[in-house]
C-alpha cells in the first residue's frame, strides 16, 4: 500500500495565517468595490423614480380597431429639488398625454411636463408630493477615465435596478434625435437597458455626474450619459422658461470638402465648410445676403468646418446679436452681417 500523501509546508508557510479560514462577519467579507457600490446605491436610490407615459392615438391615422388603444412607455428619472422637480430624458416623455411617477417608497403621482430640450435629450417634469429626497448633484468635470460609476434605473420596469462599471471615456459627442450633437457625453460600461433612460449615473460617493441617455446595440458595454454639468444648465433654463432658446440662420446645408487651392488662396483655418442648399424666405441668412451655393467657412471669429460647428455657435446668447458670417461664393470670399433668430422648431438644419 502506498503511503498517504502529505502536504508539506515550509516554516514560513506554517507560521502565517493565510491558510486558516477567517472568522469574519458578512459585512467584513465585502470588498471595497462592493462596499462602494452598495453605499452609492443606498444613498441615491430614494431619489430615483419610475416614469410611465401614455400617448394618445392619432384618431386621424389610426384604424378604427386601434383608435381606443394607447401607446405606453416607461423610463427613469431622479428628484433634483425638494419641491418635486424631476430630471429625465426628453425621449422618455416627448409627446406624452399622461405622465405617471412612482417613487422608491411606492407612492404614485401624476406629473406634468415643465419643459424639454430634444437637442440634449433632457426634460424636467414635476410632481406635487412631500418627503422627497433630492439627489446630490456632482461635478462632471472632476471625474476621470477608469473611475467607478453606478447606474440606477428601471430597466423593463424592474424598479431601482443597480449596475456598476467604470468611466470608459470622456468628452464624447452623441447625435440627438433632433439631429444636433450632444457634447461632453460620458461613455461607460455600466449596463443600461430600455427603461434605464433618464436615470442617474453616480460616483462611489453617491454624487450624480450624468443622466443615462443611450446605448449602442448590439454592442456590449457602449453606454452613454449626458454630463451633469450640461444637465444642470439645461434644467435651470427649463424650470425658468420651459424651453432652451437657440439661434438659427434659416439655412439648410450639407458638409463639403474645400478645394486645397481655395484653402491656400484665402488662408482658411478649415479644409471643409457648410454648403448652403436652401434658405428660408426672409430668414436671417437670406436677409444677410446668403445665397444657395455659398459655402460658410466662419462664424464670427470661429472657423466653421461642419453643420455641427454652426450648431455649437448658435447659442441663446447669439439670438438678436449681429455677427460676421464668412462664406465662399465662386472663387471669392465674402463677409456678411447676420442676426440669428430664435429657433421655433427642432430641426437638423442650422
Amino acid at each position: 500500500m502506498k503511503p498517504a500523501l502529505r502536504l508539506v509546508l515550509d516554516k514560513d508557510s506554517q507560521n502565517n495565517n493565510s491558510f486558516k479560514p477567517a472568522d469574519r462577519s458578512d459585512e467584513a467579507l465585502l470588498d471595497a468595490y462592493s462596499l462602494a457600490v452598495t453605499a452609492a446605491a443606498e444613498k441615491v436610490s430614494p431619489s430615483v423614480v419610475n416614469i410611465e407615459v401614455r400617448h394618445s392615438p392619432d384618431s386621424q391615422q389610426a384604424s378604427p380597431s386601434r383608435r381606443s388603444a394607447e401607446a405606453r412607455g416607461s423610463g427613469s428619472g431622479f428628484v433634483v429639488t425638494p419641491d418635486g422637480f424631476i430630471l429625465t430624458n426628453s425621449h422618455v416623455v416627448h409627446g406624452a398625454s399622461k405622465i405617471g411617477v412612482t417613487l422608491a417608497d411606492g407612492r404614485n403621482f401624476e406629473a406634468r411636463l415643465i419643459g424639454e430640450d430634444p437637442d440634449t435629450d433632457l426634460a424636467v417634469i414635476r410632481i406635487t408630493a412631500y418627503g422627497l429626497v433630492p439627489a446630490q448633484l456632482g461635478d462632471s468635470k472632476s471625474i476621470r477615465v477608469g473611475q467607478l460609476v453606478v447606474a440606477i434605473g428601471n430597466p423593463y420596469g424592474f424598479q431601482c435596478t443597480v449596475t456598476a462599471g467604470v468611466v470608459s471615456a470622456l468628452g464624447r459627442s452623441l447625435r440627438s434625435q433632433s439631429g444636433r450633437l450632444i457634447d461632453d457625453v460620458i461613455q461607460t460600461d455600466a449596463a443600461l437597458n430600455p427603461g434605464n433612460s433618464g436615470g442617474p449615473l453616480v460616483t462611489s460617493r453617491g454624487e450624480v455626474i450624468g443622466v443615462n441617455t443611450a446605448v449602442i446595440l448590439p454592442a456590449q458595454g457602449l453606454c452613454f450619459a449626458t454630463a451633469i454639468n450640461t444637465a444642470k444648465h439645461v434644467a435651470g433654463l427649463l424650470i425658468r422658461d420651459g424651453k432652451v432658446r437657440r439661434g438659427q440662420l434659416g439655412v439648410a446645408g450639407q458638409n463639403v470638402v474645400l478645394h486645397r487651392r481655395q484653402v491656400l488662396l484665402h488662408n482658411l483655418a478649415v479644409s471643409s465648410g457648410v454648403l448652403v442648399v436652401s434658405l428660408e424666405p426672409n430668414g436671417p441668412g437670406y436677409r444677410a445676403g446668403l445665397r444657395e451655393g455659398d459655402v460658410i467657412v466662419a462664424y464670427g471669429n470661429h472657423p466653421v468646418a461642419s453643420i455641427d460647428d454652426l450648431h455649437k455657435f448658435l447659442t441663446e446668447e447669439q439670438v438678436g446679436a449681429k455677427v460676421e458670417l464668412t462664406a465662399l461664393r465662386g472663387g471669392d470670399k465674402t463677409v456678411l452681417d447676420v442676426v440669428p433668430e430664435e429657433s421655433q422648431r427642432q430641426a437638423k438644419a442650422p
